[in-house]
């Protein structure tokens, strides 16, 4: 934590409230001023410790009722990059990890319905070259997500 002061973790708590609020709002109820906020959210972005600030899409409020975290056993480990780039073809794939265990990679996928689940694994993941098979484990509700604690 020795890139971020109080200020930046001020701030980063006045976003996490409200992703929207103004910059002259954060510096009105931090006592500080606007372009302090405005330079040390860009500089946060800089850094990586902001991943920006952008909209959080409800799937399931627009039509996408299934989800999967899914394991994927590769051929050989060395394709990896080649194979994470062709995963970042399939937009209904949301997010995808680099794994110790039986799997290489751990990706979630996000799809409409059980037909649609099982196009993106069959017609689209397993056409990969390089990989060997996937472990899929359906998803049935976000108990909780969170930042981590500053």
């Amino acid at each position: 934590m020795d890139i971020l002061d109080e200020f930046d973790i001020s701030i980063i708590k006045e976003l996490e409230k409200d992703g929207r609020m103004a910059f002259s709002a954060i510096a009105a109820n931090l006592k500080i001023s606007n372009t302090m906020v405005h330079q040390r959210i860009n500089r946060m972005i800089e850094q990586g410790v902001i991943g920006g600030i952008k909209p959080i899409i409800q799937e399931k409020n627009i039509g996408y009722d299934w989800a999967s975290f899914t394991g994927i056993t590769l051929n050989k480990d060395s394709d990896s990059d080649r194979i994470i780039e062709e995963l970042k073809e399939i937009p209904e794939i949301t997010e995808c990890y680099y794994v110790t265990g039986s799997f290489t990679l751990y990706i979630k996928i996000i799809a409409k319905n059980h037909e649609h689940m099982r196009r993106i694994l069959y017609e689209k993941i397993d056409g990969i070259p390089g990989i060997a098979k996937t472990d899929s484990i359906i998803e049935l509700g976000c108990a909780f997500k969170r930042n981590i604690s500053l």
